[in-house]
């Protein structure tokens, strides 16, 4: 396969031949040539199987829990090498007990045929990393700072060069107070920069039931807000699964990702009330809309949230950013919603282990070319590219 020119081919079983473009870097601003004809177009993927490439150094890599497309159309994962187990890891064990493998850094870099660029990450001066087995979320502003999201048990957002120089935290790994402390933060699971405003918006989080603003220079706090608009409170209704039930007052949590439109919205994922809710940039509630809404997923260890079905959301990358990518861990799914009304339109995955299928599919995002990147926790471990047919698919070849 020749990498190189950005295609291959796969002959499937059914006489069906596939081809895939996209494999070379794009230039910044290339999501302007990016189009979608109509809802089916919208939904319609296919899985580059040979993405991303073998990983070097005898690497393995664990939950890959956050991804972030930057400026540049490099793919970034936050990795947790913590859940790497020993027999994956078994070169790196004293005595070896296997040639296969070592743990990967926490953070990578990939361009756009898959090649490891950089990597890096893990405890230092000045900062709290988070344990081994947290690391949430990951965003690459447009400076290409990077910024880590700490998850759950974790209370701090960290923010560093590409090159994985230390430069802000934001908060306490160890200190949290509640929805309306201003100074800590409660198991933020992802941010979002605000580059023209200077802002970061957090996604705050497994503890915390908010939305909170911050100077994405200096910490300072500028604002925060919960579901609806209003001041967070940290208790929470029970959950009506039915179509026609009663939407939580409180985002029911964890808040579980959070991004904003060209045009000015911010989009937050609540994931165990099945929801995305959409604010102005002050926090004044706009609308919300449902996923999957009986899809609780089974309980988490605590009562007052679920694993529900809003995992995480990126927007597509047309000029209107007509659609909304939603990673459902629950469903085993990526749903398509029209941003114009929160409808759903389309899905793909299902659940299952093979290229294309999904296990907890917990991170998602796009790049210039509306090819679609998943990353998966539990004991799935594994980060995949979607490509949309419509611009790969040849006609089927003619049977015997």
């Amino acid at each position: 396969m020749n990498r190189s020119v950005g295609v291959f081919s796969i002959v499937a079983l059914g006489g069906t031949l596939w081809l895939s473009g996209c494999g070379g870097a794009a230039e910044t601003g290339g999501a302007q040539s990016f189009t979608i004809k109509n809802d089916t177009e919208a939904a319609d993927y296919v899985v580059d199987p040979w993405w991303p490439e073998t990983l070097p150094n005898n690497w393995a890599i664990g939950q890959v829990a956050g991804i972030a497309v930057d400026r540049h159309d490099h793919i970034w994962i936050i990795q947790r090498p913590g859940t790497i187990t020993t027999r994956e890891a078994g070169a790196e064990q004293n005595p070896p007990i296997s040639e296969c493998c070592v743990k990967a850094p926490p953070v990578i870099e990939f361009d756009q045929n898959g090649k490891v660029l950089r990597a890096w990450g893990g405890p230092g001066e000045g900062y709290e990393w988070p344990s081994p087995s947290a690391g949430h979320g990951i965003f690459v502003d447009g400076q290409d700072n990077v910024w880590l999201a700490g998850g759950e048990g974790e209370h701090a957002i960290l923010k560093f060069t590409a090159d994985g120089k230390f430069l802000l935290q934001i908060g306490q790994s160890r200190v949290t107070k509640g929805s309306n402390d201003t100074s800590h933060l409660g198991s933020p699971t992802n941010v979002f920069v605000d580059d023209t405003a200077n802002e970061v918006y957090v996604a705050d989080g497994y503890i915390n039931r908010r939305v909170i603003v911050f100077d994405a220079t200096t910490g300072a706090y500028k604002r925060h807000w919960g579901a609806y608009g209003k001041r967070p409170d940290d208790t929470v209704d029970d959950y009506d699964a039915t179509d026609t039930g009663k939407a939580s007052s409180q985002f029911r949590g964890p808040v579980h990702a959070i991004k904003l439109s060209r045009d000015g919205f911010v989009y937050v994922a609540d994931r165990g009330d099945n929801r995305i809710q959409v604010f102005k940039k002050d926090g004044t509630f706009i609308k919300e809309g449902f996923v999957a809404r009986s899809s609780i997923g089974g309980p988490r260890p605590k009562p007052s949230y679920q694993q529900g079905s809003l995992w995480a959301l990126t927007l597509s990358v047309d000029p209107k950013q007509s659609y909304i990518y939603v990673a459902d861990g629950a469903d085993f799914k990526v749903w398509v919603l029209r941003r114009a009304d929160l409808q759903v339109v389309g899905s793909f995955g299902s659940f299952g282990r093979n290229a294309g299928q999904f296990g907890w599919v917990h991170a998602i995002d796009m790049d210039s070319h509306g090819n679609i990147y998943t990353g998966e926790v539990d004991i799935y471990k594994r980060v995949q590219r979607f490509v949309p047919s419509r611009a790969v698919r040849a006609p089927a070849r003619n049977q015997e």
